[in-house]
This record gives C-alpha cells, sequence and structure tokens, in this order.
C-alpha cells in the first residue's frame, strides 16, 4: 500500500521556481570555469550533477561556505534552492534546476508527479517548481518552488536524473486528475508512449488507494478498448454503448484519393463513419475536413458523421438519437435505448 504526506511552501520565489525554456536533455557541463578548481571527486559529482552541487559536496572539496556566499552574491554562481549551487553564471536548465531539487531532497528522492511526467514525455509543460517523492521516514524541510511526497512505498525510480518510472508516474498523474477526462486523458498519453499496459493494470489494482481507480482498470482492462481521446472515451461510453447502438469498428484505415485516411468509428455494415474532433477550435481544417468526407462518399459510399465535444460531451443523447437516425436509414433493424427517463433518443433537433 502506498500513501503520501505532502509538503509544499509558499512565499519568495527562489531560482528554483524561475526555470528557463523546459528541457531535460542533458547538457555537457565539464567546460564550466568553476569546475577546473574542484577537486577530482568533487569535480567528477559536480559534472554527474549536470553542474549544481550542494555546500555540503563544495565543503568537502575546499571551497568554504563564506567562498559559495560570496561567489553568488557577486553573480558567478546561483543559489537554486538553499543548500544548493548552480556553478554557473549564465539561465539553468530545467533539469539543471530537477538536480538541484533532488540535491535538496537527499537521499532516496526522486522526481515524481508532474515533474517525472516531464522527464517520461508523458507531459509537454512540467509547470512551476518541481515534485519529489522520499521515503516516509524522512522529513525534508519545505522550500519554495519544491512540492514533497512522503510515501510509505516509494515507487521504482531510477535514471540519471532520478525518477519514478513510468508506471508509477501514470498513476501518480492519475490520481491527482481532476475528473474522469483528464484520467483518460493520461491514460492515452500513456498508450502513445507504449507503456504496458498489463505492468500498468497490475499497479493500479495493486494500489488501493488511487483515485479513479475503477475507471482505470475499466479502461485498460477492456480488450475492446480503442480510445485514443478522452472524446472518443466519452463517445464509446456515453453514446453508442449508452444508447444500445450497433459495435462500431475503432481506428479504420483506409485510401481514398490516393491518400491514406483513418476513421475514428466505422459502421461498415450501413456505410456509416464517426469522426470525433476534440480540438477547441476548427481552424484551418474545415476545408480539408469537408474535401475527405465528400473523397469518401464518392469512394466507399460511405456517410461522414463529425461530431465534437459540445455533442458527445454536452448533448449525447441526441447525438446518439442522430447517429441512430442515420444507421436505420441505411438499413439497420435495431432500435436505440433510452439510457434515463430524461433521454432525447427518438427526439429530432435541428437545433445542434
Amino acid at each position: 500500500m502506498s500513501a503520501s504526506v505532502v509538503g509544499s511552501v509558499p512565499g519568495r520565489s527562489l531560482l528554483l521556481t524561475r526555470p528557463g525554456a523546459p528541457s531535460a536533455a542533458r547538457v555537457d557541463v565539464g567546460g564550466l570555469p568553476a569546475l577546473r578548481e574542484l577537486g577530482d571527486a568533487v569535480r567528477a559529482a559536480a559534472v554527474r550533477q549536470d553542474g549544481v552541487a550542494t555546500t555540503a559536496q563544495l565543503a568537502a572539496g575546499g571551497i568554504e561556505r563564506s567562498v559559495v556566499a560570496r561567489r553568488v552574491r557577486d553573480g558567478h554562481w546561483q543559489r537554486a534552492v538553499r543548500g544548493v549551487v548552480v556553478l554557473q553564471s549564465g539561465s539553468p536548465t530545467w533539469r539543471q534546476l530537477a538536480r538541484a531539487a533532488l540535491l535538496a531532497a537527499g537521499a532516496g528522492a526522486a522526481l515524481s508527479h508532474r515533474s517525472a511526467g516531464f522527464v517520461h514525455g508523458l507531459l509537454r509543460d512540467p509547470g512551476s517548481g518541481f515534485v519529489v517523492s522520499v521515503p516516509a521516514q524522512r522529513y525534508v524541510a519545505p522550500r519554495p518552488g519544491l512540492t514533497v511526497h512522503r510515501r510509505r512505498t516509494m515507487p521504482r525510480a531510477s535514471g540519471s536524473l532520478r525518477s519514478v518510472d513510468t508506471v508509477g508516474t501514470v498513476l501518480d498523474l492519475v490520481q491527482e486528475a481532476a475528473d474522469d477526462d483528464a484520467v483518460v486523458a493520461v491514460l492515452c498519453d500513456a498508450a502513445r508512449l507504449h507503456v504496458s499496459t498489463p505492468q500498468l493494470v497490475a499497479a493500479a489494482a495493486g494500489r488501493t488507494g488511487l483515485r479513479h481507480r475503477t475507471l482505470v482498470l475499466d479502461v485498460l482492462g477492456d480488450p475492446t478498448a480503442r480510445v485514443e481521446s478522452p472524446l472518443e472515451h466519452r463517445y464509446d461510453r456515453d453514446v453508442e454503448r449508452a444508447h444500445g447502438l450497433p459495435h462500431s469498428l475503432g481506428q479504420v484505415t483506409g485510401h481514398v484519393d490516393g491518400r491514406r485516411i483513418r476513421s475514428d468509428r466505422r459502421y461498415a455494415a450501413w456505410g456509416v463513419r464517426v469522426e470525433l474532433d476534440g480540438r477547441l477550435a476548427h481552424a484551418g481544417r474545415v476545408d480539408a475536413d469537408v474535401w475527405r468526407d465528400n473523397a469518401v462518399r464518392v469512394t466507399h459510399g460511405d456517410v461522414t458523421l463529425r461530431y465534437r465535444w459540445r455533442h458527445v460531451a454536452g448533448a449525447p443523447c441526441a447525438t446518439a438519437a442522430q447517429l441512430a437516425a442515420a444507421l436505420r436509414a441505411r438499413g439497420w433493424q435495431g432500435s436505440p435505448a433510452r439510457c434515463s427517463l430524461e433521454c432525447r433518443v427518438g427526439v429530432q433537433s435541428s437545433s445542434r
């Protein structure tokens, strides 16, 4: 069982809260002038640590704290957080400040949650500040820009920039997800990175305190799942299954006009395709979408229905009613089911 005790502190913004353009890529720091005067052991450690060192390490290399303070004051070095220094005057990278966060957190610490998500490519933006996890028996003093999770069971962690592994990070992000859509978005990103589904299922099953655990197991444990976005998850659940509509084929590939295309959903027996667009804006895509729909109609005889967030999330019953009408017009002999007493299936509307 795993549990977290989270600690963070607001206050004056220090360097740790102001990283430059985020990148987790390693940069060669071997040529930093400050490293030349360090002893061999401390120099090697500073190179491994991306040009970042603790004041204790520097003292062990013969550089007293008063010297460190003067060089920080003069702008030659930068204090990332109390007790940790970036040994350069230029802007530090995100990786260097992440390293500083790990050094500040001490032995056994690992980047986690959104910080680890950025390292693994699950997130494009790591947000402000840094998040680390440490064993619960350790106490880390609060520092601005640093959030610390004390965990009774530490997840597996490794890497040159020590981080909770990808499976553990996916579940940490699920734990913090605001709603079902955000959970599915995390799982879609995990699928995009080919994170092992069996490992995620096993880890989620073992983390009994995990928020949204049932949803994770439902989505990942469904062998027919073909979800690549939260919108697709909602369509399958709230439009198709909730209203007893035929089971569609997902992510169907084909060729029209000499180009390879992929349809989000296809009801092959009735020549109906569904395209799901989760973008907030449609600029620049309308003409291409219309041309593609026409080409599909000419080549395959299929009709294409396009739905966006407001149709699937805001009016799933009306969407199901329209889809059912399209299927019946093309030969489906079934009848859609009402999902509730207020269900709009069978109600025609032209206001959508």
